[in-house]
């Protein structure tokens, strides 16, 4: 059995990713505020520690995967390393954009204080669904450029 593993820690990295985001961004951000007794403000406060945690493991991920890109230059993953970086650019747009604003707002609601009118917090959602489908699509096509997904089907 001889299969090609240049590609084996951006797999791993991509896949993992994809189930922090969609454990964090597309269940726990709202079951949190389904438990009893969490107010707004636990779970604001909640919120921002996760989500803040949640970036720290995006961006370790997404170092892992551009630099196992960068080390095995592939014309098979070229197109679709397009994107890995529409979702890496939305990570550090989330960085140093996104979460700080929405932890602004955040501080507001939870030390009582009026809230200017803004729609960032839709803009960081669609950024969420943008960002797990451009992995999605990613992931899919790095198994088969990486020929993983053949040696795979060639074990079963």
């Amino acid at each position: 059995m001889k299969s090609n593993k240049k590609y084996g820690f951006a797999v791993a990295a991509t896949f993992i990713w994809i189930g922090f985001l969609c454990a964090i961004s597309f269940m726990e951000a709202w079951l949190k505020f389904r438990a009893p007794g969490v107010t707004i403000e636990i779970g604001l406060g909640i919120g921002k520690l996760v989500f803040g945690a949640l970036n720290k493991v995006e961006i370790v991920l997404a170092l892992i995967i551009l630099f196992n890109l960068l080390l095995n230059k592939s014309k098979q993953l070229s197109v679709a390393s397009i994107f890995f970086y529409v979702a890496f650019v939305i990570v550090l747009l989330e960085t140093f954009w996104a979460l700080p604003a929405l932890d602004k707002i955040a501080n507001l609601v939870i030390h009582d204080q009026p809230l200017p009118p803004s729609n960032l917090h839709i803009y960081y959602v669609v950024m969420e669904v943008i960002k797990l489908g451009c992995l999605i699509l990613f992931g899919i096509q790095l198994l088969n450029g990486s020929n993983v997904s053949n040696s795979l089907k060639k074990e079963i």
